[in-house]
């Protein structure tokens, strides 16, 4: 039997080099006047932006804009919204990676009703409905890695103190313009941290306990391109691997915003809110010991897990003889950092763990002691 499943609302998919010529047409159908939401420097300073500017410019667009540095923080997303909400923006396009599209999509959704992000961010306020209305939201990522172009979740962090999600299916992007393109000025240090971000997003979605037939179709999808293509793009970057790993990227935001993820990002969200560790890092140094230690779990607690069956299916994918070994060697060709680099020991391990326990951990296809989530910060300290 098939079994039942749903999918939650997707944007609009443009995909394929050269697509960001597409956006002023598509903008335009919302209006003239824009919000950028930008990061500091990569895209306005690069060819790309040049050309987007100077293409607004000539069809008659207005536009402010709005750069974001370092992962937004709730009073960021008040303060925009508090200054341009009386603007009469008439669509916000986000451009950059995932800190640039979730402060675009935050402010988004609360430039009409002019209210606090604070009144829903999950775990902090006093998680009130979202009731909207938002403003329009393109998303153009220029990064391969979180794929928060097809999701419903700005995250926000209060620096040493929390990382949240502001999440609604109001907040999903009218589009999603996927430039492969635009990956070029990405170095390599930030292609390895995205790229196992994005793979690790695909394999958690692939096991988790809401998996569906459609999200493990598009799963496969996508770990078989990531695979093929992160390697070769840290190295020797081409054309054809950009494409790989950016679709491998939209494709595992569009499965973890149906599916949900796993222990690494259960763990990832303590560790970016507790310490300056990049989420991509946090995501990519610790994937092989966490599935060092659900496999183990699993063939403990539950052998005959259907997640057991996926994860050789993932090896068999990847042509690996053992899985967690393939995982580790990309982790060290990557050269992704130990979590020591932050100053992370192991005196920090309780409240790691303790705050590990979010949305993320509950679709982890085994329920893992303490002990067991301690045991994977142990092994890449």
């Amino acid at each position: 039997m098939m079994p039942a499943f749903s999918i939650a609302r997707l944007p609009r998919v443009e995909f394929g080099a050269g697509t960001l010529r597409r956006l002023p047409a598509i903008a335009a159908g919302y209006g003239k006047h824009l919000l950028l939401v930008t990061g500091q420097r990569s895209f306005v300073e690069s060819p790309a932006g040049e050309w987007l500017l100077g293409e607004l410019n000539v069809l008659g667009f207005s536009w402010q804009h709005l750069k974001v540095g370092g992962e937004p923080t709730p009073a960021f997303v008040d303060a925009a919204v508090a200054d341009l909400r009386r603007d009469g923006i008439d669509a916000v396009v986000g451009i950059g990676g995932g800190s640039a599209l979730d402060a675009a999509k935050a402010i988004a959704g609360l430039l009409r009703p002019g209210n606090s992000v604070i009144d829903h961010l999950e775990g902090v306020g006093p998680e009130l409905p979202f009731r909207g209305p938002a403003t329009p939201f393109i998303a153009v990522p220029t990064t391969a890695g979180t794929g928060s172009e097809a999701t419903k979740n700005a995250v926000l962090s209060l620096p040493g103190q929390y990382k949240k999600s502001f999440r609604d299916d109001a907040l999903v992007a009218q589009w999603a313009i996927v430039d492969p393109d635009l990956l070029a000025t990405c170095p390599p240090a930030l292609i390895a941290a995205d790229g196992m971000d994005a793979f690790t997003q695909l394999l958690e979605s692939f096991i988790s306990t809401r998996a569906n037939p459609m999200t493990d179709a598009l799963a496969r999808s996508g770990l078989a391109a990531a695979s093929d293509a992160l390697l070769p793009l840290y190295s020797h970057p081409t054309p054809a691997a950009r494409a790989k790993m950016a679709y491998a990227s939209l494709v595992s935001g569009i499965c973890l915003a149906q599916t949900g993820l796993g222990a690494v990002h259960g763990l990832a969200a303590p560790l970016g809110a507790f310490f300056p560790i990049p989420h991509g890092v946090a995501c990519g140094t610790l994937l092989a010991a966490a599935t060092r230690v659900n496999l183990a779990a699993l063939r403990e607690r539950d052998p005959h897990s259907a997640a057991l069956a996926k994860y050789d299916e993932v090896r068999r994918l990847l042509g690996a003889d053992d899985l967690v070994a393939m995982l580790a060697g990309w982790i060290e060709r990557l050269e992704l950092p130990r979590l020591s680099r932050w100053r992370i020991a192991a005196a920090n391990f309780p409240r790691i763990v303790a705050n590990a326990r979010g949305s993320s951990m509950k679709t982890n296809p085994v329920e893992l002691s303490d002990a067991e989530i301690a045991r994977i910060l142990e092994e890449r300290l």
